[in-house]
Parts: structure tokens; C-alpha cells; sequence
């Protein structure tokens, strides 16, 4: 292994995780992918490589459908909804330019209704912007197959695929806070003003900790839910703004790290949608305050 070949893998350690992640909806198990592609290029011989990105992505998409196939199977006994591990991308240029809507929480879960194999082709073509004679190399199908997939794809999920209007910054910063204050002190009139009609709340705790077990819709049902659930939040919780998966968000941090995250799609002025994440296992990555 030279310094050239490293250089050559850190260039495209980025992208390799971008497309994990999305195939996977799971910040470790990307990086596991990543750190798995890592030695497969080291083990192999320059002289053996056409093209690096080619390579890379091909060995990243692959191990990440092996692995989503082995991970749906254990989702179908998940307790409760599953949400993807958020992702924090307050310094990810990639979550505010074109891909930031691949990374939404309602993104990843519009996905879920795909097998692995159509998954990676519909991100590989209309995500990552890969030709279908590459994307059949890397999935081992056809191109006219490759075609066909991602027609099906597409038509599964029709109508479902999520729009996210563009709110400015401050208002996304103003709204997050007002949100997260208004939930921790249980101000059910003002949540109430916050939320759409028709909001929707999913919430993962998984098997660790209390969760709803199925969406909780409508702005009446949101909000009372949301107060009940802040009775149980740490005294000693702080909250941190930041960015989750492009979306405006808050952790929820106490003494013994994150305690749940949320993020909330805005609508309008109005959030229409909140996803609520305090499983621990899919915490342990927000250990460290980002700011």
C-alpha cells in the first residue's frame, strides 16, 4: 500500500459513506462498510484497478446489500417503528447542496419499501448520478435490467417520495428552539400552535427504551404525546440546535450523554412531521457535542 493509493482512498471516503448510509440508515454500519472497503483496497494491486471510484463504490454497494439484506430481516422484529441512526450534517456541504433530500428522515424511510438491490440502483442512478452501464457493472445485472429495476423503483414508490420546501436558516434555528422549549416545559397550547393539522410523529426507542409503538397523528394526539414524553427527559438536560439529516433538530443531552434527538420537517411554518430517536444504541455516535 503507498501513500498514493491512502490519498486515493481518502479522496473518496466521503462519497463511499454517503452511499452506505443511505443503503444502510445506519451511521456504524456505514462506517463498518467503509472501513471493509478500506481493506479490500489494500489487499488488491493497483495494476488490477480501472478506475478508483469505480472500484470503490462497486465494493461499498455491494457489502452495504449484503448487509441491508441480513438487516431487514431484523427490522421485521423491530419493537416499534424504526427510524434510520440520525446523521448530523451541519458541516456536510452535501446536506444543503443536491443531495440533501436523499439524506431527509422521510427519504430513508420512503427507501425501506425497496429490496437491497433496487435500493442501490435507484440511489446509484437518480442520486448519485451514475450511468446504468455503471450501475450494472457495480450490481451485477444488465443495463436494460438496471432500467427495469429502477422504473419499478420509482413506480413502488410514486406519490410517496417526500417534497421539502426550503425554510430559511433563522427560522429553521427560531422554530427548532421554540419547539424544543416548548416541549420541555410542557406548554401543550404552544406546541399545539406549532403543528399542522395533519403532523405525524414517529418514534424509535426500540427494545431499551418507552416509545410509541405506531405513528401518533394529528396535532392534538402529537401534542400531548410530546409533553408526556418530556416529563421523562433528565433534569439535568440541555438542549443542542443542530442540523439531523438536513433537517432542523435538537439533542437532548444530560450527564450521561445523548439522551434522544429530534428533528422536525417544516411545512409552511408549520411542523408537519417529527421524528424522535432515543434507542441508545442508535445514540452513540452523538457522544461528542458538535459544537
Amino acid at each position: 500500500m503507498t501513500m498514493a493509493q491512502a490519498d486515493e482512498f481518502e479522496e473518496h471516503r466521503h462519497h463511499l459513506f454517503g452511499v452506505a448510509y443511505r443503503m444502510l440508515g445506519s451511521v456504524s454500519e456505514a462506517e463498518d462498510v467503509v472501513q471493509d472497503t478500506w481493506l479490500r483496497w489494500r489487499a488488491t494491486s493497483p495494476d488490477e484497478v480501472r478506475s478508483p471510484r469505480g472500484f470503490l463504490t462497486t465494493v461499498a454497494t455491494r457489502l452495504a446489500i449484503d448487509r441491508l439484506r441480513s438487516a431487514q430481516r431484523r427490522r421485521e422484529e423491530y419493537v416499534g417503528p424504526w427510524l434510520p441512526e440520525p446523521l448530523v450534517t451541519d458541516d456536510d456541504p452535501a446536506a444543503t447542496a443536491e443531495l440533501a433530500d436523499s439524506l431527509s428522515m422521510a427519504f430513508l424511510l420512503v427507501l425501506e419499501r425497496l429490496n437491497p438491490v433496487e435500493r442501490a440502483v435507484l440511489l446509484l442512478h437518480d442520486v448519485f448520478g451514475y450511468d446504468y452501464d455503471e450501475v450494472a457493472d457495480i450490481v451485477e445485472r444488465t443495463p436494460a435490467n438496471c432500467r427495469q429495476i429502477a422504473s419499478r423503483a420509482r413506480a413502488h414508490l410514486s406519490g410517496e417520495r417526500p417534497v421539502r420546501p426550503r425554510t430559511a436558516v433563522e427560522d429553521e434555528q427560531r422554530l427548532a428552539f421554540a419547539f424544543a422549549a416548548a416541549a420541555g416545559s410542557g406548554d401543550l397550547a404552544t406546541l399545539e400552535g406549532m403543528l399542522a393539522e395533519d403532523v405525524v410523529l414517529w418514534s424509535d426507542g426500540g427494545a431499551a427504551r418507552r416509545a410509541a409503538r405506531r405513528p401518533v397523528v394529528g396535532r392534538d394526539r402529537v401534542a400531548r404525546f410530546i409533553v408526556n414524553v418530556a416529563h421523562r427527559v433528565p433534569v439535568d438536560a440541555a438542549f443542542e440546535y443542530v442540523h439531523l439529516n438536513g433537517e432542523p433538530a435538537v439533542i437532548v443531552r444530560n450527564a450521561d450523554g445523548p439522551y434522544m434527538t429530534w428533528s422536525v420537517e417544516l411545512f409552511d411554518g408549520a411542523v408537519r412531521a417529527i421524528h424522535a430517536v432515543n434507542n441508545p444504541d442508535k445514540l452513540r455516535h452523538l457522544a461528542a457535542p458538535t459544537n
